[in-house]
């Protein structure tokens, strides 16, 4: 029964993978139903792992029971467990007569009972202003922003302002300082903005290899941590006054005074003057006196190390919040497309009324179920016979020529003929024509010998072989030169010939000669 197993797993992976070719070679035009296929090629990517990991357990932890069943085969009546199993087989459909058949060749088909579970609810997993990944909807996540500490008194964001600062936390783009940031509310937020970013990527590019993305991602973050190189979370030693210096400005914009107590910046120091004599401030200030005098209240010996492991849980503290800032800027970047579209389209709906967003929802829909229709009725059509499987796909990867039986010619056939040349006519208009044949019949079709119409060439089969129109100007030339010469010099006697009325052949200049005496 391994070897059976074995044999069931491998056909699996061959459906499997025949299934991911047919959907490959699909092209569809609306967004839903490219999603759909990717989704279905990713359950099937992920279900050919699963299968190959079943094998090799077989291969190997399995082992043993397998050579004891070759030996029973080999050594014993190879009968014997042929009529166990069909033994079994027939007791087992004795007891479940109407157990259906399950149709391995067609089940990963398109249409199939179950088909399209294999890529989920598509339809539910975006949210209508997302369009089915589109547009970011980060619409509650700006009323969060909005709630944090610090932009409360801020002036209001828009929603359009906050599309373009929204994976900013540094001032002055970001007004949260990095004391706010310590607070429950504002490490959920970053939480649940990294957490939706990550899912609308997974949920748009499901074929794409996002977990490497992700490492990516954390190291870039470790090396930048390790560095002191993370935007705004630079270590800052253990001060007097709480662990920071208040004085020219060592973080922000560089061209202000700095509190290091509020962690703000101020324009000149009058302003930073009047900003000490707050209340806020002087909370702040006290605050880091009480931390700074209770983290010397301790004994001689233990100061430094204290201060020290204190220092590091801070640095953790910070790290977590970094980290998840970081994976917002890179995430951010990653889809600018979205965001930039999402930008468009939120000042688009700004400028319609009501009833032109009505009728955009309605045109959407009809376009939706026009192209899910498309769809089912294709795979009604493909899945109504089985001799109409050959005809649904012409595999033709090198772009053959079809015969007349609609399939692609033998490649050797191709080679022979010497189809792979190309012969540019510049006279046809820089056409090109695949093959000694086609190229040279083509000197006698409509479109070389117009071609040459405009040119001025009247003796088009004087002219074979020639392709380029500079060449062709160049050989008209020197014919209309040529017979201009014969004329002038009276020559061509034995060329134009003409006859009287009584049947006489002569010279063209005999016959002007006689008919101007009168004799003809």
């Amino acid at each position: 029964m391994l070897y059976e197993e074995l044999r069931y797993v491998h056909e699996d992976c061959e459906r499997l993978e025949a299934a991911i070719a047919d959907r490959v070679l699909e092209d569809p035009k609306h967004i839903r139903n490219r999603l759909v296929r990717d989704h279905e090629i990713a359950t099937f990517l992920s279900r050919i792992q699963q299968q190959s990991a079943r094998a090799t357990r077989l291969y190997t932890d399995d082992a043993e029971a397998r050579t004891q069943e070759v030996q029973s085969l080999s050594t014993g009546d190879p009968f014997e467990d042929f009529y166990k199993q069909l033994a079994s087989i027939k007791d087992f459909h004795k007891r479940y007569p109407n157990e259906p058949v399950e149709n391995l060749e067609r089940a990963y088909k398109r249409g199939e009972a179950g088909g399209p579970g294999f890529a989920g609810d598509v339809d539910g997993m975006f949210t209508g202003e997302e369009a089915f990944g589109r547009f970011f909807d980060v619409t509650m996540l700006h009323e969060e922003y909005l709630n944090l500490p610090g932009v409360k008194g801020v002036k209001k964001l828009t929603y359009l302002q906050y599309l373009d600062i929204f994976d900013q936390f540094s001032p002055p783009q970001c007004p949260v300082t990095r004391q706010d940031k310590m607070t429950e509310q504002f490490f959920s937020y970053v939480g649940t903005l990294a957490q939706y970013l990550e899912s609308f990527i997974r949920r748009t590019k499901p074929l794409e290899d996002l977990e490497k993305l992700f490492r990516e991602f954390d190291d870039e973050f470790d090396q930048l941590w390790e560095e002191d190189k993370v935007p705004g979370w630079q270590a800052v030693a253990p001060h007097t006054n709480g662990g920071a210096a208040n004085g020219p400005v060592t973080e922000g914009t560089g061209e202000g005074v700095w509190c290091g107590d509020c962690e703000k910046e101020f324009s000149n120091d009058n302003v930073y003057n009047a900003h000490l004599t707050g209340k806020k401030h002087i909370k702040n200030a006290s605050l880091r006196l009480q931390q700074s005098a209770g983290d010397t209240a301790m004994t001689d010996s233990a100061t430094t190390t204290t201060t020290t492991s204190a220092f590091s849980l801070a640095r953790l503290k910070d790290r977590a919040l970094a980290s998840r800032e970081h994976r917002i800027r890179k995430l951010a970047s990653t889809m600018s497309t979205q965001r930039s579209d999402t930008r468009v389209n939120v000042e688009r709906k700004a400028g319609m009324t009501d009833r032109e967003r009505q009728q955009e929802l309605a045109a959407l829909y009809a376009e939706e179920e026009q192209a899910t229709l498309t769809i089912g009725s294709k795979d009604a059509e493909n899945g109504g016979e089985d001799g109409d499987d050959e005809e649904e796909k012409v595999y033709n990867p090198l772009k053959l020529p079809l015969a007349w039986d609609g399939k692609p010619i033998p490649f050797w056939l191709y080679k022979l003929h010497g189809l792979g040349v190309e012969f540019p006519c510049e006279i046809c208009g820089n056409y090109v024509y695949m093959g000694r044949r086609a190229f040279d019949k083509h000197f006698s079709e409509a479109r070389h010998i117009y071609g040459l119409k405009c040119l001025g060439v009247t003796s088009t089969g004087l002219f074979r072989e020639i392709t380029g129109i500079q060449e062709a100007e160049r050989l008209w030339e020197k014919i209309c030169r040529d017979r201009a010469v014969v004329r002038e010099k009276g020559g061509g006697e034995g060329v134009e010939e003409c006859e009287d009325g009584e049947g006489n052949v002569m010279p063209r200049r005999v016959w002007e000669d006689l008919k101007r005496a009168g004799l003809l």
